[in-house]
């Protein structure tokens, strides 16, 4: 079932047969966080916190990297952009 956890909802699933898991699903706050657009075209939680978050200097937008962390997300993330101007995908080094 589902529980709230820290960083979000967290379901778990388990299906027992013969006194040994037949299946199991776990579906984590990251998954629902992370996730793409929907079938409704409903945005996922970074790209909706993202729309109109302010950039100071576009050559260095750690504000991106900032609002992304905020999530505590519990993986690698890596944050590509494209200039709208030049379709140029913008690449940057966050130490």
């Amino acid at each position: 079932g589902f529980f709230e956890a820290p960083r979000g909802a967290l379901g778990h699933w388990i299906k027992i047969e013969d006194k040994k898991i037949a299946n199991y699903q776990c579906v984590v706050p990251s998954t629902w966080n992370a996730s793409p657009r929907c079938e409704k075209n409903h945005r996922g939680q970074y790209e909706e916190s993202l729309i109109g978050a302010p950039i100071p200097d576009a050559d260095n937008p750690i504000n991106v990297v900032r609002i992304i962390r905020s999530f505590d997300p519990c993986l690698a993330c890596a944050i590509h952009l494209i200039d709208p101007q030049t379709n140029e995908i913008k690449k940057f080094l966050v130490e």
